[in-house]
């Protein structure tokens, strides 16, 4: 199996996509169609999200196994500390080896219901991301990634404490990193530039939401953890009534911020689809990102 690190080691840019499992057979139906369409643009690798305590564990596991099984996709599977003991964070583990998953982004995950509540480690389980980053590393030739924030963890105390808890994830055996999002590519730059004055030179890897709709917009602003800045707000905002025009602006926008970020050397574009293909492929061919037989 193919690591991400691998994909990225090529001579240009590439793009990722991320999905989340699904709830139902409708749901299903849907992911598949947008693997499928998304599949022959050759995307470096694909993952799937992983619900707090586990709630989606087994739609995950299910996925996953099969884009490793039946596509031609090399896929990344996530993994949250949330509510899982060690033994348990250890089966899931084997679980993925056994489908042949050999990409793990470990996450300590959020408390269920609040974001923004108190962490509770499982009383058998794990409390930090670089805990779970040496057991992933202790258990097999995984490829591991972590989270990233360009704007600060929400539960750091200022950048300098979030990039000191970040570059330890790194050093205790994460290969990479993916950045929440964030709105203009200085952001982004800037927690790029904060990881390499440490010394360390893993990659860091910005996550990337098309904005097609004033939802999308909403809901970027609540994951980034920060405020979008008044410019594209300006810009899009008085398109709120003319779905088409949004979309176009927002693409437009989505364009620009990665144009910038490939100006400046990412190795890749990581980004969330919401189970959709549409919008990725547009972005993805602008930039000219797809190969020539697609």
């Amino acid at each position: 199996m193919t690591s991400v690190v691998e994909r990225l080691q090529g001579d240009g840019p590439v793009f990722s996509i991320e999905f989340f499992p699904p709830r139902d057979a409708a749901d299903e139906a849907v992911l598949w169609k947008s693997i499928r369409e998304l599949e022959p643009l050759d995307p470096a690798y694909m993952s799937i999200t992983y619900g707090a305590g586990g709630s989606s564990r087994d739609g995950t596991i299910r996925s996953i196994a099969r884009v490793a099984t039946e596509t031609t996709l090399v896929p990344m599977a996530h993994l949250t500390a949330v509510n899982h003991s060690v033994a348990e964070l250890r089966n899931v583990i084997g679980w993925y080896a056994a489908v042949g998953v050999r990409n793990i982004l470990a996450l300590r995950g959020d408390p269920p219901g609040d974001v923004y509540g108190d962490w509770v480690p499982h009383p058998d389980g794990l409390n930090y991301a670089e805990e779970l980053v040496e057991l992933v590393r202790s258990l097999g030739d995984f490829c591991v990634g972590v989270s990233a924030f360009p704007y600060g963890h929400p539960r750091s105390a200022n950048l300098e404490a979030d990039t000191e808890y970040l570059v330890r994830k790194l050093r205790a055996g994460a290969d990479f990193a993916i950045a929440q999002l964030f709105f203009e590519p200085e952001d982004f730059l800037r927690l790029r530039d904060r990881v390499a004055a440490t010394g360390c030179e893993a990659l860091v890897i910005p996550g990337i939401m098309p904005l097609t709709t004033p939802r999308t917009l909403h809901t970027s602003i609540k994951l980034s953890g920060a405020p979008a800045p008044r410019r594209l707000l300006d810009r899009l905002e008085p398109l709120a009534g003319d779905p088409k025009a949004f979309r176009a602006e927002g693409i437009d926008a989505v364009t620009e911020l990665c144009e910038r970020l490939i100006a400046e050397g990412v190795p890749d574009l990581h980004f969330y689809t919401f189970n959709r293909s549409k919008a990725t492929r547009e972005v993805v061919g602008r930039l000219g990102l797809v190969p020539a037989r697609a």
